[in-house]
């Protein structure tokens, strides 16, 4: 019902810059919130930033001042992104819908997962 396509993963130097996008397809009436998480190996899956349709946003500890979510609510797309990268942002980063879909008989509510994307930061 819900599908999510992620994209800007890749390998980068310390330092530098990433862009992830995610963006959401299908039958959608409306999304409320959207989410980057990150999970490194070995390690549990983390939030890393969650942005409210308002736009509101918060972000994890570990990221602040260096991460910046977005969305584009017209195209049902959120981005993260990722400045002044460090090899601990090492991870498979997934992102999170959270949608009103339409069944085709009545609305409901669901959180979807993206496929991830592998983000690796070389020191």
């Amino acid at each position: 019902q819900v599908q999510l396509v992620e994209s800007g993963g890749g390998l980068v130097q310390a330092g530098g810059s990433l862009r992830l996008s995610c963006a959401a397809s299908g039958r959608i009436s409306s999304i409320n919130a959207m989410a980057w998480y990150r999970q490194a190996p070995g390690k549990e899956r983390e939030l890393v930033a969650h942005i409210k349709h308002g736009g509101s946003t918060n972000y994890a500890d570990s990221v602040k001042g260096r991460f910046s979510i977005s969305r584009d609510n017209a195209k049902n797309t959120v981005y993260l992104q990722m400045n002044s990268l460090k090899p601990e942002d090492t991870a498979l980063y997934y992102c999170n819908v959270d949608a009103n879909v339409w069944s085709g008989i009545y609305y409901f509510s669901n959180a979807y997962w993206g496929q991830g994307t592998q983000v690796t930061v070389s020191s």
